[in-house]
């Protein structure tokens, strides 16, 4: 069995490591003050990387009390199929399990596409029979 040649931390990335991670999965870049701030108001990190490189990243954001919404989940193309998004929900997860209340509530949007991905922990899609459509605005 081969050993895991990536190391995780729970730690924010830079600003600039970040857009560019965004960038490499066609999010598009964004400019760094925006970045930092956004990364400074997270309640968690987790970040996976291939030595120096980041190659994985998640977040969770909200009030810290009865929102959470799960937010950039990303894995490098170059590095996806190989466990990095279930290393990063697994951490994601694990903070979760720690912080959330009977009461709270936990969201996210799923990339087109990866709504399986996220069936595995738990999440449901929306609508269903008893919930309405997930909605967003893009500005």
């Amino acid at each position: 069995m081969t050993a895991n040649p990536y190391t995780i931390a729970l730690e924010s990335p830079a600003a600039e490591e970040y857009s560019d991670l965004r960038s490499r999965v066609g999010w598009g870049r964004i400019e760094a003050p925006m970045a930092q701030a956004s990364l400074a108001n997270s309640l968690f990190h987790v970040t996976v990387r291939d030595q120096d490189k980041l190659v994985g990243m998640g977040r969770v954001v909200g009030d810290g009390v009865m929102y959470f919404y799960i937010q950039d989940v990303v894995v490098d193309r170059a590095y996806q199929r190989q466990g990095i998004g279930h290393m990063l929900m697994a951490a994601i997860e694990r903070y979760l399990a720690g912080a959330v209340k009977p009461g709270s509530t936990i969201g996210l949007l799923a990339a087109k596409g990866k709504e399986d991905f996220y069936t595995r922990y738990g999440y449901i899609e929306r609508p269903n029979e008893t919930l309405g459509n997930g909605m967003c605005k893009f500005i």
